[in-house]
């Protein structure tokens, strides 16, 4: 995946950001209790189970076309915020994607930003808020970052996962401002927040799906 990123790439990204996210189910499901229900994680392998699904029943093979519906699959998925914010994110990516062909570096960091763009009209949460925004806006900007460097793909998602992953960690030393753990004041603060976590890890699922 040295020069664009096609459908195929796009479903074995995909795959393996569900591989990683349902290895850490307990892990993401314990840092939500924290100031949540505890079931982000069980949550989150509902979301990419369904994403799973959508792979499964594609009409076409196009890359706009599976992120669509794979973010219409995730839009439904119960359990609080997580499938309607997840779900706009894929959603949002695939409005910057054209409806035919692959992307190159610059559309795959295009696409972040257009799904990140879908969530910030979604929600008043930025960095610092301890949210999964933490995790996401870090890696958009690194990927526009890696892109515009001229970096290939591959790196694009190596760079944006690292970011994801930095920025969910910064987390622990947050105090929640949004959703549930918002209610328990400083008691968040000491914990990773479970959606940035779990951002970070569907970033790390892209960038290992994009590297093999």
């Amino acid at each position: 995946m040295s020069g664009a990123t096609g459908y195929d790439e796009l479903v074995g990204m995909i795959r393996t950001a569900a591989e990683r996210v349902r290895a850490n189910v307990e892990t993401l499901s314990k840092l939500d209790s924290v100031g949540g229900d505890g079931d982000h994680g069980t949550t989150m392998a509902r979301a990419m189970g369904k994403a799973e699904q959508a792979i499964a029943d594609a009409a076409s093979r196009q890359p706009k076309g599976l992120l669509t519906d794979v973010g219409w699959a995730i839009m439904g998925v119960d359990g609080g915020a997580t499938g309607p914010l997840l779900g706009t994110l894929f959603m949002g990516m695939a409005d910057a994607v054209p409806d035919a062909g692959s992307l190159d570096a610059r559309g795959l960091a295009a696409a972040f930003e257009a799904g990140l763009a879908a969530l910030e009209k979604q929600t008043r949460a930025r960095v610092g808020d301890k949210t999964m925004m933490d995790a996401l806006i870090p890696a958009v900007e690194a990927a526009r970052k890696a892109a515009d460097a001229g970096q290939g793909p591959v790196e694009v998602l190596a760079q944006a996962a690292q970011a994801a992953k930095t920025g969910a960690e910064s987390t622990k030393e947050l105090q929640a401002k949004f959703g549930r753990a918002s209610n328990v004041g400083a008691k968040s603060i000491g914990t990773p927040d479970a959606g940035a976590t779990s951002v970070s890890l569907v970033f790390q699922g892209f960038a290992e799906g994009a590297a093999n």
